[in-house]
């Protein structure tokens, strides 16, 4: 109880708590981004086998999910032990290569801890102890998988995507007091799921109408409805408008200096993830402009 008292108390103190246990879960999320989509490919093949052979006995393979094997180097299959498993300080100590075969080990992996540890603080000092702060972590680690996820394999699973939205939905019935900033009222975020949803819907058939080409996919539309649901469909506006800017900017840069194929599809969500993040973050700031829109 002493140390919930001072969490409470002292906005410094929660914030380098939320600094620590933010860099454990982004060492978790390092998991997730990697199996996930493994754990997905996995299930909708045997999915297929059983429709192609019904009568056919399951395929016995060992057990593969985010707990189970443990982590282990690509390279010589060597287990990672505690120590060598502390988030950023293993990879500086070892820089950046395999204990045993020296095998380098991808800088994304530090990245990711320190930047869900940064983010985790951040939110924590922001909002200070409450539910606010609760359902801004839950948000924030969310979204740094689901772009993850993106980045590598331009998928945004359903098994994140509608979670965080039902999440939002329910924080927002228990917890719902108001227009932001988190969580929403019940009517803001139920609003907020639908327009989100369908507004990236229209867009995506527009644009398949009127250019032949898919412009996004529908995991995108899923992950503005959880926006929607948890910042409510004040924000919706502001959001589109920052990914999209976002994403047009990066999206040039990439093609004008690193000679990106245009025909190879960038993943909008990590765009999304980044611009909701923000309009949770700086809410009142981001609706203000847009409040005669909105009203």
């Amino acid at each position: 109880m002493e140390l919930i008292e001072i969490l409470r108390l002292s906005p410094a103190a929660f914030a380098a708590a939320a600094l620590v246990v933010g860099l454990l879960v982004g060492s978790f999320l390092n998991v997730v981004i990697h199996r996930l989509p493994k754990m997905m490919d996995a299930a909708l093949a045997g999915d297929c086998a059983m429709l192609a052979n019904p009568d056919a006995e399951p395929a016995q393979t060992p057990t593969y999910n985010l707990v189970t094997p443990r982590s282990a180097c690509p390279g010589c299959g060597a287990p990672i032990g505690a120590l060598q498993n502390i988030p950023v300080v293993s990879w500086l100590v070892l820089r950046g290569r395999c204990a045993g075969c020296q095998a380098p080990i991808s800088a994304r992996y530090p990245i990711v801890e320190a930047v869900t540890g940064v983010l985790s603080a951040w939110v924590a000092w922001h909002f200070g102890w409450g539910w606010e702060a609760a359902g801004g972590l839950a948000v924030t680690w969310t979204l740094v998988a689901l772009a993850g996820i993106d980045l590598d394999t331009q998928h945004l699973p359903d098994m994140l995507t509608l979670p965080l939205m039902w999440l939002g939905l329910l924080a927002a019935a228990i917890l719902g007091r108001g227009p932001g900033p988190l969580p929403v009222d019940l009517h803001s975020a139920v609003y907020g799921a639908v327009a989100g949803y369908l507004s990236l819907w229209t867009i995506y058939w527009a644009a398949l109408l009127l250019t032949g080409r898919e412009g996004m996919g529908y995991g995108d539309f899923k992950l503005l409805a959880a926006l929607g649901a948890w910042l409510g469909w004040r924000m919706l506006l502001p959001i589109v408008l920052l990914s999209s800017l976002a994403g047009a900017v990066i999206g040039i840069a990439m093609i004008l200096f690193r000679g990106h194929d245009r025909r190879v599809p960038i993943p909008y969500g990590p765009f999304l993830a980044v611009a909701g993040w923000l309009a949770m973050m700086f809410a009142p700031e981001l609706i203000q402009p847009w409040w005669p829109l909105a009203r």
